[in-house]
């Protein structure tokens, strides 16, 4: 194990936290388990680390309770390494440097729930394409956990969006101010009033925002929805694909985005920035129905 300076401050808890993750490379392995890369060969493909760092840092996060060893195969032993509670209890400190990041080295340090076509930001959410979703649960607006990826259909559908309300005074503070953040009602509504359409092109409809599932079920039974809306509050599907988000109340949501997925939870279609909400409903229906016509 190469040798650590040890942070000596007992009563500061970040510079205790910063004892355990104040690595960069052990970060960026909690991305990657977050994302489902769990294997040793996998993570030293995707971080270009050497063996010798991957394996310190390993023992590190083993350690520490960060991620726990999971024998996969037998013949001979070989394991994965897969979050903690205590680990995925990181996955906000990521999200929170994903988004300062995204707000203030990528783009110009204001606070949006959209983003230019051409940033660095949009390029990353459209190399979702061909990407896999990796198995998890969401809690649903009825309470039930879902994945997030539907299994009784040929395609999923999963728009974000940055949050809805049963009541106009639940907003946040200053929330029609923040561009794009506008228009998740009408998103919704609009899904609702097509669902039919969508179910007939052989797809499942997903909502997906940060919000909490009581907050959810209340707009979903205000407005009439007919399918579920899931709860990403502690946002393993946001790390997980590493979604864009910003701050608003102090709790991070997501920006606003279509994902069309197929029964192999393979991203198919990326919209994002979305502009104009009714418009992206159409290209998402129109994206399920040409899909679904080239297996026909």
């Amino acid at each position: 194990m190469a040798q650590r300076t040890r942070l000596d401050d007992d009563h500061c808890a970040i510079a205790q936290a910063l004892d355990v993750v104040g690595d960069w490379w052990t970060l960026l392995i909690v991305r990657d388990a977050a994302r489902g890369v769990r294997r040793f060969e996998e993570m030293q493909r995707e971080l270009g680390v050497s063996r010798k760092v991957l394996s310190e840092r390993l023992k590190l996060l083993v350690a520490a309770d960060v991620v726990t060893r999971v024998p996969y195969q037998d013949r001979p032993v070989r394991h994965e390494y897969r979050l903690t509670p205590r680990g995925r209890a990181l996955l906000p400190v990521l999200v929170a440097l994903q988004d300062w990041g995204d707000t203030w080295v990528l783009g110009e340090g204001e606070t949006m729930a959209t983003a230019a076509e051409t940033s660095l930001e949009a390029r990353r959410v459209h190399e979702l394409l061909g990407t896999r979703v990796p198995e998890l649960r969401l809690a649903g607006h009825d309470g039930e956990p879902r994945d997030p990826v539907s299994t009784d259909t040929p395609y999923t559908v999963l728009y974000c969006f940055p949050g809805a309300y049963a009541r106009q005074d639940a907003y946040p503070p200053g929330w029609a101010g923040i561009p794009g953040a506008r228009g998740c009602t009408l998103e919704s509504c609009t899904f609702r009033d097509q669902l039919a359409e969508f179910t007939a092109a052989g797809a499942t409809v997903h909502g997906v925002s940060s919000q909490r599932p009581d907050e959810q079920r209340a707009f979903a039974e205000k407005e009439g929805l007919r399918f579920p809306l899931l709860s990403d509050a502690e946002l393993a599907l946001t790390a997980a694909l590493r979604l864009p988000t910003f701050r608003a109340a102090g709790v991070s949501r997501l920006k606003r985005l279509t994902l069309v997925l197929d029964g192999d939870r393979t991203v198919r279609d990326v919209q994002y920035p979305v502009t104009d909400v009714t418009a992206s409903v159409e290209a998402a229906l129109r994206t399920v129905r040409d899909l679904a016509s080239r297996t026909d």
